[in-house]
Order: C-alpha cells, then sequence, then structure tokens
C-alpha cells in the first residue's frame, strides 16, 4: 500500500500558486490512474485505487501548507502505512522551474509542509518529489503563494508531467530506479 501525498493549500485563491505544486502533480497523476480524489476524511481529500497492481491512496491535506502533517500522520495511523511506502510532492524555491528532484530522505530545507510531516511522523526518511519553482526576486511568501509568470508556466507545467512520470515510474519500478532516471 503506497501513500502519495501532493502538498498545497486549499481554495480557488490558491489553484495553480507556486506553493501548490503538490495539489497540481497530484490532479494529473489522478486523472491518468483514473482515481477520483473525492473523499473527505483525514482533514484531506483522498482517493484510492491500483496502480500498476499496487493498491494507492492520493491524498491532498486540506489542513493549509504548514500543518500538511496532521493530514499525512492520521491516514498512515489509521491506515498502518510504512514510512517507506510514503510519497511527498512539493515546490521548492532551490530547484529551478522546470526541474525535479527525487530525495529518499533529508531536512525540509526550510520547507513548512515537509517539516510538519517529519515533525508529525518522526522520521526524515520520507521519501520525495520536489518541483522547482525558482529562487524569488520578492518576499519569499508573497512569491509562492502567486501565480507564475506565462513562461514560468510553461516550465513549470513540464516539471508536473516529470513528476507524475516520476511517480508512474517508482510504483512501476521502484523509487532508486526512478530516482536515477530523473534526477
Amino acid at each position: 500500500m503506497k501513500l502519495i501525498v501532493g502538498l498545497g493549500n486549499p481554495g480557488k485563491k490558491y489553484e495553480h500558486t507556486r506553493h501548490n505544486m503538490g495539489f497540481d502533480v497530484i490532479d494529473l497523476f489522478s486523472e491518468l490512474a483514473q482515481i477520483d480524489i473525492d473523499k473527505e476524511s483525514f482533514k484531506g481529500l483522498v482517493g484510492r485505487g491500483k496502480v500498476f497492481d499496487e493498491d494507492v491512496f492520493l491524498l491532498k491535506p486540506q489542513t493549509f501548507m504548514n500543518l500538511s502533517g496532521e493530514s499525512v500522520r492520521e491516514i498512515v495511523s489509521y491506515f498502518k502505512i510504512k514510512i517507506e511506502d510514503i510519497i511527498v510532492i512539493y515546490d521548492d524555491m532551490a530547484i529551478a522551474p522546470g526541474r525535479i528532484r527525487l530525495r529518499p530522505s533529508g531536512s525540509s530545507g526550510g520547507h513548512n509542509g515537509i517539516q510538519n510531516i517529519i515533525d508529525n511522523l518522526g522520521t526524515k526518511d520520507i521519501k520525495r518529489i520536489r518541483v522547482g519553482i525558482g529562487e524569488p526576486t520578492y518576499n519569499s511568501i508573497d512569491y509562492v503563494l502567486s501565480k507564475p509568470s506565462k513562461e514560468e508556466r510553461v516550465l513549470i507545467d513540464e516539471a508536473i508531467v516529470d513528476a507524475t512520470n516520476a511517480l508512474k515510474d517508482i510504483l512501476k519500478d521502484n523509487f532508486d530506479k526512478a530516482m536515477t532516471k530523473y534526477n
């Protein structure tokens, strides 16, 4: 059983902002995998289905970014999901738009959403796909909560497709193989 978590902020106001890259990847992946994310549970929106004969949960926490770990902890606890079976997708300012980076573990790098998940699960050993949004040229909070420029959007959309393909490769093969291919 795998849990794939996309981080973002709920509501129309935040749709397709830089901080909602995780939601955008989950939305595309759910469409391709034909998994509806329509159940409100575990402080989030949840979908469940099969991908390559693997039982998969898709989760979009609705707690707002900084409390994402509460939602993740609840579903992990309820279904007894192993830490090694969790993949978290989120935005990263340290990576250029259009690029993704897969990591098997590590610190939060200053990202409050992943830090809250680390705190709630008690481990840094969480697999992750980071979607590049680039360095801000102004206040970082305003930057992540704003929508990318038209030029950046093209690059970010490519990264969303790459992250979705990486998820398929992880489920088909394994994380290490996907990491070699996409990093």
